[in-house]
């Protein structure tokens, strides 16, 4: 069971006693990501989560922070997502002082110098080339920016070339100074550790955040008539595709129950269309169907790599299973084998120190408040049939309906034809 404590600056200590290990992960999320920048300033957190380990006061040079962790045999890395982003070192339990001292300098004394910030946004450069050659992730991308446009929630969290160009060493001083605040922090510490020992060592090494409040992110607008179609032509070998609708927010209880009819269309492999597509047609090598929820939008979508011959056909199916969901009431079976799947699932993915971390800091920084596995498996439980259908009736609807896709395609107006008249 985790043990919170709330400083009277604002900052948010959880830990997580595990028996079960020999390691410790220490994570420092904080509340900001690529919906709370402006158009001018696009990919500067991200830019922020690589300068960060370019070198502090203490230790000047990127390698002095690398080997202080790496002669411990310490995996460390960081991210950066549309609505939060993290640092974290999981280290041997004995040297979980070196790893919160290694941290807590790297996120309030790094030096953001000039000449590494050049050097660094190269390097991004490459990254967002390495993510536009990709296009199984690349189409992610592109979907969201299908979904909403214009609009921070709609850009990428790397930003491009131009944005980043222009990015000064004030901006990023100032982003920083802006979002590291104790109110929009959470040090989320999981592994072998005594709880009440382990957060008064925390605060000693946290405790310097400033106490200024953090600017708000834009509100998200979502405007959608009729289906939304976005081709990105290029000669590849498969078409990638995005295919899905509009649903809820991190907030709403119906989350999920479309969690659920995720796993019910795509989320295992015996689901509905990886059987259809992939086992019996043998259309493509991934086809899954997932959820997203941030805390003012969501969506359900089916991501596939397929046959460019036969993309068309794999859209009527993808198409028609959406439809049978809203049209016809899931088995009993079906709908407790995914339930059991999602909640085994959740079971799984806590056994290491480093996911305990993430599971309770990432609620806790998001929605303020923690589910327990229990408690979340609960709310699993208790969706019935009469659920299913009456979401599925909600969602899959024309003026929710969106895809984009990178291939060779380019008939926008067939695919419209087949989008108009599916739901």
């Amino acid at each position: 069971m985790f043990k919170k404590t709330t400083l009277k600056n604002g900052l948010r200590i959880i830990v997580t006693p595990l028996k079960n290990t020999k390691a410790v992960t220490t994570l420092v999320l904080i509340g900001t990501g690529s919906k709370y920048e402006t158009r001018r300033i696009n990919g500067i957190s991200h830019l922020l989560e690589h300068m960060i380990f370019k070198g502090t006061k203490k230790r000047p040079k990127t390698i002095d922070i690398s080997k202080e962790l790496d002669r411990v045999g310490g995996i460390y890395n960081a991210f950066t997502g549309k609505e939060f982003m993290g640092y974290w070192v999981k280290v041997d339990a004995d040297h979980f002082n070196l790893s919160c001292d290694v941290l807590s300098d790297m996120v309030f004394n790094s030096l953001f110098r000039k000449e590494e910030m050049s050097k660094e946004k190269k390097v991004i450069f490459e990254e967002i080339n390495m993510m536009k050659d990709n296009p199984q992730g690349y189409i992610l991308d592109l979907w969201e920016e299908l979904l909403y446009g214009n609009q921070p929630a709609g850009w990428m969290i790397s930003g491009d070339r131009k944005t980043l160009q222009k990015i000064t060493r004030e901006d990023v001083v100032s982003y920083f100074k802006s979002y590291f605040v104790a109110s929009n922090a959470v040090i989320s510490i999981a592994g072998n550790v005594d709880a009440e020992k382990t957060i008064n060592e925390a605060k000693k090494f946290f405790d310097k955040f400033r106490t200024n409040k953090k600017p708000q992110k834009k509100e998200v607008t979502e405007k959608q008539f009729f289906p939304g179609v976005s081709l990105h032509f290029k000669k590849t070998d498969q078409t990638h595709l995005c295919l899905g609708v509009r649903a809820f927010n991190l907030f709403d209880p119906k989350r999920h129950i479309v969690d659920v009819m995720a796993g019910i269309l795509g989320g295992v492999m015996s689901s509905r269309l990886f059987i259809k597509i992939r086992e019996q047609q043998g259309l493509a090598y991934y086809i899954r169907t997932m959820p997203e929820q941030y805390t003012d939008t969501g969506y359900l979508v089916t991501h596939a790599g397929v046959d460019n011959k036969k993309f068309f056909d794999v859209l009527k199916i993808i198409l028609q299973e959406y439809r049978d969901l809203k049209e016809n009431k899931v088995s009993k079976e079906e709908l407790t084998k995914i339930k059991d799947n999602i909640k085994g699932h959740i079971h799984l993915g806590l056994e290491t120190s480093d996911a305990w971390a993430s599971y309770n800091g990432g609620q806790e920084v998001l929605r303020g408040k923690i589910l327990t596995p229990a408690e979340e498996c609960a709310l699993i439980d208790k969706i019935t049939q009469e659920d299913i259908i009456n979401i599925a009736r909600e969602i899959f609807q024309k003026n929710r309906l969106n895809l984009a896709l990178i291939g060779p395609s380019r008939d926008k107006k067939k695919v419209l034809s087949i989008l108009n008249s599916a739901l």
